[in-house]
């Protein structure tokens, strides 16, 4: 994974949204100089687990770090690894300490929406991180376009090797958790594009709950009850190496198009081998730069203006948002969340094997 210090390339979409946010926060009408530091430079972060995806453990926190470092401003990161309630106490703690805008990513919209309504209590603005906190009060929103993410694995599961040309593809889906609303969103976009595949049957949908051991039993059951199934729509790459391990079980793997996301080491080392067809790219940067650039400009008393809106499907209110383009990483272009400083060489190619691997798709290794 990324270490502190590796510089983060930014994407294109990633330096469309913070000129918006700095068009945004000029042409706001604020009493406050623009190069007045703000009276409060707190800020705090409240992310979700250290299971469901690496991305939590290192990549967001040094990204996050990074940029806060930057914009000369006091952040506090904590994670409640994957307790409700404990994050709720992270909250009140970080309220106590004096923050000024609080970073929300929810394990659950129950306990997203309590923790935004205690910290408008307390005048503290809340931005839901990568995940809408539906029913929730956040002023901002900061994500990729989750719908897009969905719909770009449909698209490339329909094209990968193992299916490609098939008039007849059985396949299942493995969703996220259901109390994650980005996982609603990246099933309604791959259903929209698998269920319009001429000659493609779902022959299941179970939950995985982002959980590698979950994903795995769910696969178990699956495969026993469909042991001929072409393809494997799996919606990350943890889960993914769960499918893939029962595949390898059964010497399946790399004949079932299996579909991931987040471009994990392991993820693309799955692509590299051929066991897994795809992996969706969605660099931290593309989330992390954006918040904090919009925290420092909360801090100091302006109100910038987002591109876009995301309607909660709960009460319908128009969140503004930032939206970043996820980008489909396959052996062509399995090299770019390494060239880009998302991944190291060093976590993708840890062993001689898998040094020749990367060697091979573009990988250098030291």
């Amino acid at each position: 994974m990324r270490t502190p210090s590796k510089a983060v390339a930014l994407t294109g979409v990633t330096l469309t949204l913070l000129a918006s946010l700095v068009a945004c926060g000029n042409n706001n009408k604020s009493s406050a100089s623009s190069s007045a530091p703000p009276a409060n430079t707190k800020v705090g972060v409240l992310l979700p687990d250290t299971a469901s995806s690496p991305r939590w453990v290192s990549a967001d926190p040094n990204e996050l770090r990074k940029q806060c470092a930057a914009n000369k401003l006091t952040c506090y990161i904590d994670n409640a690894n994957a307790s409700a309630t404990t994050m709720e106490s992270q909250a009140q703690a970080l309220i106590n300490q004096g923050v000024g805008v609080l970073l929300v990513t929810n394990l659950d919209s129950g306990s997203g929406k309590a923790i935004e309504s205690l910290a408008k209590q307390h005048n503290v603005v809340t931005i839901d991180y990568d995940r809408l906190t539906t029913g929730g009060t956040a002023e901002y929103y900061v994500s990729y376009d989750n719908v897009k993410v969905g719909e770009d694995q449909g698209t490339a599961l329909a094209a990968c090797p193992q299916v490609a040309g098939k008039s007849a593809v059985g396949y299942v889906d493995i969703d996220g958790a259901p109390t994650d609303n980005n996982a609603t969103l990246f099933a309604q976009g791959y259903n929209s594009v698998l269920s319009k595949q001429a000659g493609w049957t779902k022959l299941g949908e179970q939950t995985g709950n982002w959980d590698p051991a979950t994903a795995q039993t769910v696969f178990t059951t699956m495969l026993g009850r469909h042991p001929n199934l072409n393809a494997v729509m799996v919606a990350n790459d943890t889960m993914a190496q769960s499918v893939i391990n029962v595949l390898k079980s059964q010497s399946l793997a790399g004949k079932v198009a299996v579909s991931g996301q987040d471009a994990t080491a392991g993820g693309l080392d799955n692509v590299m081998a051929g066991t897994q067809c795809f992996t969706i790219y969605k660099p931290v940067a593309g989330e992390a730069d954006v918040a904090i650039k919009l925290a420092g400009q909360i801090l100091s008393g302006q109100k910038p203006t987002a591109p876009a809106t995301i309607k909660d499907p709960t009460n319908a209110r128009e969140v503004p948002s930032y939206l970043a383009d996820p980008t489909v990483i396959t052996k062509k272009n399995v090299a770019l969340p390494v060239t880009d400083g998302y991944e190291t060489a060093a976590s993708v190619c840890p062993t001689p094997a898998l040094v020749k691997l990367c060697s091979e798709n573009g990988i250098k290794t030291p």
